[in-house]
């Protein structure tokens, strides 16, 4: 994999720092007991590693508490407890015209239940903010919930004007922060986010079957999945408080030791130092592409002000065989298709002609990489 140029990382990413490493393979040696459930040593060293986890999140996040944060094995498995354990027949709930399925999905069989969904059309370069959503308020209205990046455009919602706009009318703000969490600042508090759903193996750089929401304090929901959570045992009735409640099961410490590792790399590195690295490489990408004449750049083209994801199509290839040739001729992954957001794709205009080509560049690429990836994309562009 040495010669590997990857620019995969709105999937997963790769590689992740030597720590994270090391963590899943300290705590699969030392920490593997089950948390939380037994009073030996090596239980007793699992339930402090995933505390520690907690803790960090909390930090990143700037959450008050850290049992506010509910491990998950993923953002749609997140998400789903989020939704479904919030909505009820008869409620409204506001969303965008660029979400993944994992927010789409769920609102679709809700509105299957009596969920009454408004879906805006999006705009790629500004996105959503409180202003736009405020004609589609009804007085119904529970929930707002959108992606704060886009991972097919790399279009950025201002999820702090949407926070501010629904805590003065009253409703909850869910996030989906799946392609920005460890890239962009968040703050759960002074973004007036009642909810965040996150997955620990693409921006946290930790393992994958990680992840997580972030839950306003005193906000009830309803479980989707109950079962032993090593507290009040002797009741069959599943646990109020936090994370407990929705945290049935045991928890995959291995994967957590390696979140933890992944976010104090995040915090030690600095936020704003990983940020400005992926921008200026974004731009780099999207300066060259808009070079090429027979590529097409899906908006939005201007830097700062989008994410790290962008999306291009061909005049004369599909995208599937242009990602087959990064791969095989050019050892360049990049990932082609739909990426499990046909709202996007439709708003865009790309949902019947096989999706985009993403390219998602992270901390850890370089300069040259990107030269390489242009190199590429000029190649197979002309035909060659």
């Amino acid at each position: 994999m040495n010669n590997l140029i990857y620019l995969d990382n709105a999937a997963t990413s790769f590689p992740k720092p030597e720590c994270v490493y090391l963590a899943v393979n300290k705590a699969l040696r030392e920490s593997c007991g089950n948390p939380g459930r037994s009073g030996h040593k090596l239980s007793l060293a699992a339930n402090q590693t995933i505390h520690e986890a907690r803790l960090l999140c909390a930090r990143l996040l700037h959450a008050k508490k850290p049992e506010q944060i509910i491990f998950t094995n993923n953002a749609t498995t997140a998400l789903n407890i989020a939704i479904k354990g919030l909505l009820q027949p008869g409620d409204h709930v506001i969303t965008s015209s660029l979400e993944h399925n994992s927010v789409a999905r769920p609102l679709k069989h809700m509105e299957a239940q009596g969920v009454e969904v408004s879906k805006i059309p999006t705009d790629f370069i500004h996105g959503l903010n409180g202003n736009v959503i405020k004609p589609y308020q009804k007085t119904n209205t529970k929930l707002v919930v959108c992606t704060h990046i886009s991972n097919v455009t790399g279009t950025i919602n201002d999820i702090a004007s949407i926070g501010a706009f629904c805590r003065k009318q009253g409703i909850l703000f869910l996030v989906d922060a799946a392609q920005s969490i460890g890239t962009k600042p968040i703050d759960v508090e002074s973004m007036c986010i009642d909810m965040l759903a996150f997955p620990g193996h693409k921006g946290l750089l930790g393992p994958q079957g990680t992840g997580g929401l972030y839950l306003k304090p005193g906000l009830p929901l309803n479980t989707i999945i109950e079962g032993g959570t090593g507290s009040t045992s002797e009741s069959l009735i599943q646990p109020e408080n936090l994370p407990e409640r929705f945290e049935s099961g045991t928890a995959n410490t291995p994967g957590l030791a390696g979140l933890a590792a992944g976010i104090r790399f995040i915090l030690d590195t600095g936020i704003d130092t990983i940020s400005a690295h992926e921008t200026n490489l974004t731009q780099q990408l999207i300066e060259g592409i808009l070079k090429i004449e027979q590529i097409q750049l899906i908006e939005p083209n201007i830097i700062p002000g989008r994410g790290s994801v962008v999306s291009i199509c061909f005049s004369h290839i599909s995208v599937a065989e242009a990602a087959l040739i990064m791969d095989s001729a050019f050892q360049i992954a990049v990932r082609s298709g739909l990426h499990c957001a046909p709202d996007a794709h439709q708003t865009a205009g790309t949902l019947k002609t096989g999706g985009t080509l993403r390219i998602s560049p992270n901390y850890f690429n370089t300069t040259e990489d990107i030269n390489q990836c242009l190199e590429a994309l000029q190649l197979i562009a002309k035909g060659r």
